[in-house]
């Protein structure tokens, strides 16, 4: 298997918990609230970098059923989000197209990480 690229990003940078692939700029997030996950909060981006999609499934989510394909982290295979596919109700359209990333699964530009996996918020 070859190389795998990853592009990096300049600015205030999402990147992967566990091994910091950039994933995604600040400027990029289109709302940090009224989105949840499994883990709790979860941020609504409209693009994100050095994911790879899996296969498109239906999930009932809070907000109604929708078309989704989940999107790993091209450096470590990590699960760090939900791509939107399809909205089934016509008020969730906007989300068709965008990007869910779980703040569980990522550091933001003021998080790191200790050594022994936890996160700090500057």
């Amino acid at each position: 298997m070859g190389r795998i690229f990853t592009l990096d990003l300049e600015g205030n940078v999402y990147s992967c918990k566990y091994c910091h692939t950039h994933l995604a700029l600040f400027e990029d997030i289109l709302s940090k609230v009224r989105f949840l996950c499994k883990h709790g909060e979860a941020y609504l981006f409209d693009k994100v970098v050095n994911v790879m999609v899996g296969e498109k499934e239906e999930r009932n989510m809070l907000t109604g059923m929708h078309t989704v394909v989940d999107i790993f982290c091209v450096g470590c295979g990590s699960i760090v989000g939900w791509k939107y596919e399809a909205a089934h109700e016509e008020s969730q359209q906007y989300k068709v197209g965008k990007f869910i990333l779980e703040r569980f699964q990522v550091l933001g530009p003021n998080t790191w990480s200790h050594d022994d996996g936890s996160d700090v918020e500057d």
